[in-house]
């Protein structure tokens, strides 16, 4: 136990001195009012970055996601998938650690690199699991961003309906776009501050103004009513707690990154109180009619403060969808060998070619509900849950490595027995219910988008417009 606390001790300060020397480079080139806004890598900013990073679109879904599921398993799932993503951004943590420490043993030197999930796996498990991690986190970013697109071009369409939603996502593709010229999770330190206070605003609208609606005459709610839907809303609850695929660029971008481990849970409760309360009280308003409108918003009337929060939600999923590209940034920069280029527009121009395949899915697959669920049974289901705990299993399956290594078990969770349980646990739960009847359940529902708006939809779950007015033989004459 002395040795693996001396290691550990040793491990952080090298952590620290290094994030320090970077630090110290940094702060001599910037003054001290653009550093404060501009390169953050504290303990809160890094709170500030895994909470925004979790609400932003989806918590427009998640009454639609009560409506599939019935109000106790709505809340239920929510607090269950909370607290199994908290505790595999745990592990996250702990790999990210054990790699760093091992790698600054060896004097591998990160000033210049930002270490991402793959490169944990593959310092820590081979090339094997470096392909896998790269494989689910990439196709999990490019649809995360995809998502972000989507939602931009169905919020806007509610202030204004003169241009259809497929073109508002030509639009909100092009000024996306905008995010190739942030470097790195160092530099969200005030768009984190600023998204987490939109959406903070837009749950709270949502509660209240459904609460003053009151319940719609006649309102039913008879979820679940069907097991395709109850796995879709499942799975879209299962996505909302993926924001895992950038856990490891936030935690680089801190200046002691060890101190990660519980903030994603800390995140997570002040998450509850955004989406628990909008997702129970839009549920309870209107009740069944949600299950035609995966957009929350579309149900409430139209006033200042509906389209404060529609603006506001759409300045958040700008910069969330900075949030999901920017990994992709790192991964193309790292390929075309651009990574350590201190230019800013080189950079920039390097990482265009990463959006355009983001907004072309966008204006292929239109749906706003179903994709979340489709990418969280897929995807997320591997990326956030399996993954991890595989890779933690894994890492110290040997009793040297348990011996040795940097992070022990937690102090609510002493034991490495009850850790590989619990992580036994995750992955089967996972591949049952996330991957297995999620993954049959939304793929069904995908599917049933597709064969009722077609690809390249022009504008999904928009009102039909109204039929023109007959023109008499008369007035064809005069023209």
């Amino acid at each position: 136990m002395a040795i693996g606390n001396n290691i550990q001790g040793e491990g952080e300060e090298a952590i620290v001195a290094m994030e320090q020397e970077e630090s110290q480079g940094v702060d001599q080139s910037m003054s001290g009012f653009k550093n404060f806004l501009w390169h953050g890598g504290s303990v809160y900013d890094a709170w500030f970055s895994c909470a925004s990073n979790q609400v932003a679109q989806v918590l427009l879904t998640l009454p639609y996601s009560f409506s599939q599921l019935g109000m106790l398993s709505g809340i239920i799932f929510q607090v269950f998938y909370g607290l199994l993503g908290s505790w595999t951004a745990y592990l996250i943590s702990v790999l990210y650690v054990e790699y760093r420490t091992r790698k600054e043993k060896e004097n591998v030197s990160f000033k210049n690199h930002v270490i991402q999930w793959f490169e944990v796996l593959d310092g820590l498990l081979g090339p094997h699991w470096k392909a896998i991690g790269l494989a689910f986190n990439c196709t999990f970013l490019l649809f995360g961003s995809v998502i972000q697109l989507i939602a931009c071009a169905s919020n806007i369409y509610y202030i204004n309906d003169h241009l259809d939603k497929r073109t508002w996502t030509y639009i909100f593709g092009a000024c996306c776009a905008t995010t190739v010229f942030v470097p790195s999770f160092h530099n969200y330190r005030i768009w984190s501050f600023i998204g987490l206070g939109m959406t903070t605003y837009t749950a709270w609208y949502i509660t209240i103004a459904a609460f003053i609606h009151g319940q719609d005459e006649g309102v039913v709610h008879s979820g679940p009513k069907k097991m395709v839907l109850y796995f879709t809303g499942a799975t879209n609850i299962l996505y909302t707690f993926g924001g895992h695929a950038v856990t490891v660029e936030i935690m680089h971008a801190m200046w002691r990154p060890q101190k990660f481990k519980y903030i994603y849970l800390f995140a997570t409760f002040y998450v509850f109180t955004l989406t628990l309360p909008s997702a129970i009280a839009m549920y309870w308003a209107f009740g069944d009619k949600l299950l035609s409108h995966s957009n929350a918003l579309s149900l409430l009337p139209r006033n200042g403060f509906r389209d404060v929060a529609v603006v506001l939600m759409l300045i958040h999923q700008f910069i969330t969808f900075g949030f999901a590209c920017t990994p992709l940034y790192f991964v193309w920069e790292k390929v075309v060998g651009m990574h350590d280029t201190k230019s800013i527009c080189l950079r920039a121009l390097a990482r265009l070619p990463v959006v355009i395949p983001i907004w072309f899915l966008a204006i292929i697959f239109p749906f706003f509900g179903p994709i979340n669920s489709a990418v969280g049974a897929l995807l997320v289901s591997f990326t956030v849950y399996i993954i991890p705990a595989l890779a933690h299993m894994l890492t110290y399956r040997k009793a040297s490595a348990r011996q040795n290594a940097v992070e022990k078990p937690p102090f609510f969770l002493p034991s490495w027995t009850a850790m590989y349980m619990v992580n036994i646990f995750i992955v089967v739960w996972i591949m049952v219910v996330g991957f297995g009847f999620g993954g049959w359940a939304s793929m069904t529902n995908f599917i049933k988008q597709v064969d009722t708006f077609g690809l390249f939809a022009k504008c999904y779950q928009c009102k039909a417009a109204p039929p023109s007015p007959p023109v008499s033989p008369s007035s064809t004459l005069r023209h």
